[in-house]
């Protein structure tokens, strides 16, 4: 029990010990304000998120800024005995970080890096072509960004993905890098800086990738794989302004466009995508308060897709956003056929599958087995009523208040 217990002492979690820095000047290497740490680990290190043989564990992971050279450093105070610990060895931390960089160019020593980047960091300049250029904190504190669109065909801008790709590890579950294939587009966000020479330079900021999907007849489905905005440049605004108005400008005017999907969404962007799109389709006639209370309508479906690339799904979802705005909760009637509506759609799975088993049973099919894992209709009427009130009713309260079209 005491052996154990002294091993104990030698897990340390990845999420606490790991920080990561973007470099500009040598002064962020020892700047604490500028390190930040991952939302996850699991992808790395498995999934207990814990590392294993080492004393006072300390991981820094530091990009430059620009052109996102990596350099890994190391530092523990103890690691394990093998012979003490019967042959029980400390996890490689190495060789685990190693393995997201793909071209295995990275670097350990620090002067050597230094010295690197600088070079790199002063010649660097951003792949592709400008698609979008803003500006958050308008005034004297104001901060430029640029959008930039690249594809496959560029071999050094490929390695360069590769490395900004590394931070989804860490960041974005169920991550998986994206194959080279020419349908594939890449937007990269950078800042546009002036260093302390008063010099131009740029940082990586975030990125988004896009798969053009074929539609028939003759058209394209962009689907939004991934968008992911480093925690230094959160809470800027940066992801609203690629959803509402990088991506819709770039593909809303192109004729072969059918409509714009997105690949499960998180929460977050789910949730910003809606505010862009409810705020568009409040000004089309077909969504009218009278229209939206006597129900979904292919004008609807029409009207969002041709104006604003909305493909059918989000446009039923905004339907519901925005005839519970229009709904009088207090009018039991009126309040209980939009619940109904609702629910209606989220039974649609449920509905189907059981018509189906009932179907094979008719035909003398044994389904005892597919019927016993289906919820009764009592548990599944429960369920809905979960669903409607915890994933439905408050998600879209939170895009109505955005909207300033309820309070709270």
């Amino acid at each position: 029990m005491t052996a154990i217990n002294s091993l104990q002492n030698f897990v340390t979690s990845a999420l606490d010990c790991t920080r990561f820095r973007l470099i500009r000047e040598d002064a962020d290497f020892d700047e604490e304000a500028a390190a930040f740490h991952p939302e996850m680990a699991h992808q790395i290190f498995g999934e207990q998120e814990n590392i294993f043989g080492y004393r006072d564990l300390q991981i820094d992971v530091c990009f430059a800024a620009g052109p996102l050279d990596i350099y890994f450093n190391i530092k523990y105070s103890k690691k394990v005995d093998d012979v003490n610990t019967e042959g029980i060895k400390a996890d490689d931390v190495e060789k685990s970080l190693a393995a997201l960089v793909e071209d295995g160019c990275y670097y350990t020593n620090l002067d050597e890096y230094k010295k690197v980047i600088k070079a790199r960091s002063a010649a660097f300049k951003p792949f592709g072509t400008k698609v979008d250029e803003f500006e958050v904190n308008p005034g004297a504190s104001a901060r430029t960004f640029e959008v930039y669109v690249s594809d496959i065909t560029d071999q050094e801008f490929l390695k360069f993905h590769s490395r900004l790709e590394s931070f989804s590890f860490w960041f974005i579950d169920a991550f998986s890098r994206v194959e080279h294939d020419p349908l594939w587009l890449f937007f990269i966000v950078y800042e546009k800086y002036s260093n302390n020479n008063n010099e131009v330079r740029y940082a990586t900021a975030g990125y988004f990738t896009v798969y053009q999907y074929y539609s028939y007849p003759e058209f394209i489905r962009p689907r939004i794989s991934q968008i992911l905005v480093l925690p230094p440049f959160q809470k800027l605004g940066i992801a609203s302004r690629l959803i509402e108005h990088t991506t819709y400008n770039y593909f809303v005017t192109k004729k072969n466009v059918a409509d714009i999907t997105y690949e499960e969404p998180t929460d977050i962007v789910q949730h910003i995508r809606s505010v862009v799109d409810a705020k568009r389709c409040m000004a089309l006639p077909a969504f009218a308060k009278a229209n939206l209370l006597a129900g979904f309508s292919k004008d609807m479906l029409a009207e969002a897709k041709e104006k604003f690339k909305i493909n059918p799904k989000q446009c039923r979802v905004i339907y519901e956003i925005l005839r519970l705005a229009v709904t009088d909760t207090k009018n039991d009637a009126e309040y209980r056929n939009y619940r109904l509506e609702v629910k209606k759609r989220l039974n649609l799975n449920y509905s189907k599958h059981r018509r189906e088993l009932l179907r094979l049973q008719k035909r003398g099919v044994d389904v005892d087995g597919a019927f016993s894992i289906l919820p009764s209709l009592e548990d599944r009427i429960s369920q809905l009523n979960a669903e409607y009130k915890q994933e439905v009713e408050s998600v879209y309260y939170q895009v109505l208040k955005k909207l300033q079209l309820v309070r709270d």
